[in-house]
């Protein structure tokens, strides 16, 4: 075999290798940063849960409030500028 071909040959052998090496990691990443976004959407969803509950549950004591309370609206509503001036 001549020089160039034997340097030909070790070239796209080093290149194929390096490829291949790169490959495995570039994968190996990427289901990390998969992963981490399953996480960071159960982490939204436990938080939405939670705020989901806090809602209800403060709907609940404004209807027990409401049960206790009775509460009339105003046949006219004061406007801005028949409230008295702040002084």
């Amino acid at each position: 075999m001549s020089r160039a071909s034997q340097l030909t040959l070790a070239g796209t052998s080093l290149f194929a290798a390096a490829t291949v090496v790169f490959v495995h990691f570039q994968q190996k990443w990427e289901k990390q940063a998969m992963h981490q976004g399953v996480i960071r959407d159960m982490e939204q969803q436990r938080i939405k849960k939670e705020r989901q509950l806090d809602f209800d549950m403060q709907r609940a004591l404004e209807e027990e409030y409401k049960k206790g309370q009775t509460v009339t609206l105003s046949p006219h509503p004061e406007t801005p500028s028949a409230l008295p001036p702040n002084r």
